[in-house]
């Protein structure tokens, strides 16, 4: 099942998973969007996101990593 923006905590393991190098406290927003886009299990309008929906996939995303 593919994943869509309100799929917060999805997101943000499949970002952990596929982008282990990268340290999610210092991404940028627009890095994020792209990042979250280019995901394999993603399918949703990349026009659909927001600051509030980003920002929650950070944190999320810093979460996972403990």
């Amino acid at each position: 099942m593919k994943n869509t923006w309100s799929d917060i905590l999805e997101i943000a393991i499949d970002l952990a998973e596929t982008f282990p190098e990268v340290d999610p406290k210092w991404i940028s927003f627009p890095d994020l969007h792209q990042k979250i886009c280019s995901l394999e299990n993603f399918d949703d309008d990349p026009n659909g996101s927001n600051e509030k929906i980003l920002e929650a996939i950070q944190m999320s995303w810093m979460d996972e990593l403990g």
